[in-house]
């Protein structure tokens, strides 16, 4: 079964759960608000998506902007990173699919295909 791992008020996230269901694909809810990903979680997720860490900040969030990540991000390490990320689910871009195959980070229906 697919983790989705969303923010039930996110437009983007309400779209990607309309394709789930619209595709009949079963999943599993997680509200990242209220649920915060681990420092492993994220690492798993990093390490089984093939993407660049930094593919996992939600750059258009509040927390994003107000920390002045976009030009901090560079000279952190991969540790710092990780630990920021775990520290608040609205800093974790979103929504995420996690299955067996796959962790795909932001809604692409083409993307998304795979999970299929």
């Amino acid at each position: 079964m697919i983790k989705f791992i969303c923010y039930p008020k996110c437009s983007t996230c309400k779209k990607a759960q309309a394709w789930l269901d619209e595709n009949g694909i079963e999943y599993e809810v997680r509200d990242i608000k209220t649920d915060n990903p681990s420092r492993e979680e994220v690492s798993a997720w990093h390490k089984a998506s093939g993407l660049p860490l930094r593919r996992f900040f939600n750059t258009s969030g509040i927390l994003y902007r107000e920390m002045n990540l976009k030009d901090k991000l560079g000279g952190m390490s991969e540790e710092e990173q990780l630990a920021l990320l775990a520290s608040d689910g609205m800093m974790v871009k979103r929504p995420i699919a996690v299955s067996d195959g796959a962790v795909l980070v932001g809604f692409n229906a083409d993307k998304w295909e795979i999970l299929k």
